[in-house]
């Protein structure tokens, strides 16, 4: 039984998996992100609150900053973090610092994973930009997704010697789903994991369900999972396409393997499609 099929249960007795659960360091979720979290629970959240707990971390706030000037999202130049919460909205401004607040917290130091998190927030960034320019779902929530999704990956490194192995055989796998290799020989994969961290840290049920399953591309023909969650991983294979494509590589692996599905799922053209990879593409060589 996989760490997938443990999640999806409503409640366990102890067992190996959930032994092996928690053998694996979750990091607890920052105290930041639990007061901007409550600000945002609460019935009428206060841009100036939000502002003021941004502002309480120097480094946070230059970061969020300049983020929020990159073209992705839309170029504006807001100089302070009033103007930031402006331009992008207090939900936006709340993704972006739980992304910072994500990189500090999740070690990605080992030589394997020196463009991990450059590779992680470029596809939340690309997330953003389909959500709005398809008009599909809350930018806030797409951003979130496309930088947690791949979670799971450093702290599975951390946990197992030989990990790194069976995520480089993974990656070149053209056929079977990307945790297939993860769950025959580590009993769990990175997409469960990322869901168990995005339990942990208080996101919505939608985004952990989605990274659970963001390599199960069979959950775009399942008409009884929650639009959000088909949503996210529709776009998240044209984020890897256009990524693949900036990069200067063909198409992704990925994008063979549910690319046809997604298209089918968004009602778009092959046609549509690469002129969307393009606007993207141009996107980040304008950052």
């Amino acid at each position: 039984m996989s760490t997938a099929t443990a999640l999806a249960r409503p409640s366990a007795a102890e067992d190996p998996v959930d032994a092996l659960i928690k053998s694996i360091r979750i990091p607890p979720r920052p105290s930041l992100l639990a007061e901007l979290q409550r600000e945002l629970a609460s019935p009428e959240p206060s841009p100036e609150t939000v502002g003021r707990i941004v502002a309480s971390d120097v480094g946070m706030s230059g970061a969020l900053l300049k983020l929020a000037n990159s073209a992705v999202y839309g170029g504006r130049k807001a100089k302070s973090i009033e103007q930031a919460i402006l331009f992008l909205g207090i939900n936006q401004v709340a993704a972006l610092m739980t992304g910072l607040l994500a990189r500090r917290a999740i070690p990605a130091n080992s030589a394997a994973l020196a463009s991990f998190w450059d590779v992680s927030t470029r596809r939340a960034q690309a997330m953003v930009f389909l959500s709005r320019r398809l008009r599909i779902g809350e930018q806030d929530v797409a951003h979130t997704f496309g930088l947690f999704c791949d979670t799971g990956i450093p702290l599975l490194m951390e946990r197992f010697a030989d990990y790194g192995a069976t995520y480089a055989e993974a990656a070149l796998d053209a056929e079977r789903p990307f945790t297939a290799l993860e769950d025959e020989r580590h009993a769990t994969s990175h997409a469960a994991v990322g869901c168990l961290l995005a339990r942990t840290w208080g996101l919505s049920g939608d985004i952990g369900w989605a990274i659970l399953h963001h390599h199960d591309y069979t959950v775009l023909d399942d008409a009884d999972s929650p639009a959000t969650v088909r949503s996210m991983v529709a776009l998240s294979l044209l984020a890897e396409g256009a990524i693949s494509k900036y990069q200067g590589h063909g198409e992704s692996l990925e994008w063979n393997k549910g690319g046809a599905r997604a298209m089918a799922y968004l009602g778009m053209s092959d046609d549509e499609k690469e002129e969307l990879l393009d606007e993207l593409v141009e996107a980040f060589h304008d950052e």
